[in-house]
């Protein structure tokens, strides 16, 4: 004999005092519950009958502290925009905005991971043994390197020299280069002494363009005798630790993901166009989390000291997505996708394209492939009977199948 389930269980309760007319208390005794539960199975099953006896959710109706739908679009349409953004600078976007009430960090990043825009990642804790360091003042210490990986039509690729301000992170070189080069690296160093000045110390790895100290014999290179001859101290990181050179390195995590190093150039002076625009930028308005949320020229100034010039596009492929908050839609001729009779443009590039899209309370977000095309307040209520528009159906079954 099959074990009773519990809608079953609170039915044979329900009757014993409906029908078999036994007292409350005994059959809640009988059945080892409170009275207050018993009478609350009772006034469920009066006003919805069988239906009203399973367990029902614990969601409360209401949340006053949750995110409002207008402000959730707002914060997947910038990410949207600006992939690269992380939880931190969408809370400081969205605070610049003006926005109320301005959601935390913590609140967007659930946000991001509600949506699937990020994976939910563990949180690294720092090791105690490292040490951050910062000079005190601008013009005190340049950090420099060299960094690959700018794409040309042609297809070779260019190298860039690369500078900061140890102190106020401002960026005072970025310099295109065919190849890596000891004359072009110098080249591109005088450059920023004329323009920002001579800074006191420079910092650099221990590549035979900036030092000769390891070569065999030792030999005196170019950028060796240009800091001596403008009284700047050249200091090198020990071999194998690149974690002295830290900004420079994080500038090129930076300078990677936000320039788009990957993205061909015609020609390298359109590639140093497009570096020297982007890099005015990073300067004089991007905000930066070392020096407190402000852009770097707040805190960095040049020198006095004059230069001694030296001697002579989207993954379309189309993901399983199921359950009954997905519906399918195929994107029309101007780009319009309609649910649940809302009709929103995603873009006329996207036409013919099979959307899923994403249904909740508040919110409708509309994906093509893997990527997150737009996100929309919901206008409507209820839910949304079709599914499938025609065309799309049989291509998820088939998927199925496989």
């Amino acid at each position: 004999m099959r074990e009773k389930s519990v809608t079953e269980q609170r039915y044979d309760a329900v009757l014993g005092v409906i029908s078999e007319g036994r007292t409350v208390m005994e059959v809640a005794s009988q059945w080892g519950v409170s009275r207050r539960t018993l009478h609350r199975w009772l006034a469920r099953y009066e006003a919805d009958g069988l239906e009203g006896l399973p367990d029902r959710s614990h969601r409360p109706e209401r949340c006053p502290h949750q995110m409002p739908a207008e402000v959730e679009v707002l914060v997947l349409e910038l990410r949207r925009a600006h992939r690269y953004w992380g939880a931190r600078r969408l809370a400081l976007e969205l605070m610049r905005k003006r926005v109320t009430p301005a959601p935390s960090k913590s609140s967007v990043y659930r946000c991001l991971v509600r949506a699937g825009v990020i994976e939910p990642d563990k949180r690294h804790r720092r090791k105690e043994t490292w040490k951050r360091w910062e000079r005190g003042g601008p013009m005190e210490l340049w950090q420099m390197d060299v960094v690959g990986g700018f794409l040309l039509a042609d297809g070779t690729s260019a190298k860039a020299l690369t500078g900061i301000d140890d102190h106020s992170r401002f960026c005072v070189s970025a310099r295109l280069m065919p190849r890596e080069r000891t004359q072009l690296v110098c080249d591109g160093f005088l450059a920023a002494l004329r323009v920002h000045g001579v800074p006191q110390q420079v910092l650099t790895d221990n590549g035979k363009v900036f030092t000769g100290k390891y070569a065999r014999p030792p030999v005196d290179v170019l950028f060796d005798r240009l800091c001596r001859e403008n009284g700047i101290d050249h200091l090198l990181t020990q071999p194998r630790s690149p974690t002295t050179t830290g900004k420079i390195e994080r500038f090129h995590r930076t300078l990677r993901i936000e320039f788009d190093t990957r993205r061909p150039f015609t020609s390298l002076p359109v590639a140093q166009q497009a570096l020297d625009e982007w890099v005015t930028y990073y300067n004089t308005q991007r905000p930066h989390q070392a020096v407190g949320d402000a852009a770097p020229i707040t805190r960095f100034h040049a020198a006095a000291r004059t230069v001694e010039e030296p001697a002579p596009r989207p993954d379309r492929t189309r993901p399983e997505r199921g359950g009954e908050h997905w519906v399918t839609r195929k994107v029309s001729t101007v780009g319009v996708v309609c649910v649940g009779y809302q009709q929103v443009c995603i873009g006329q590039s996207y036409a013919g394209s099979a959307c899923d899209v994403l249904v909740t309370d508040g919110t409708l977000q509309y994906w093509v492939g893997n990527e997150l095309v737009k996100t929309v307040a919901r206008q409507t209520k209820g839910e949304i009977r079709k599914k499938h528009a025609d065309g799309t159906a049989p291509s998820r079954v088939g998927s199925a199948a496989k």
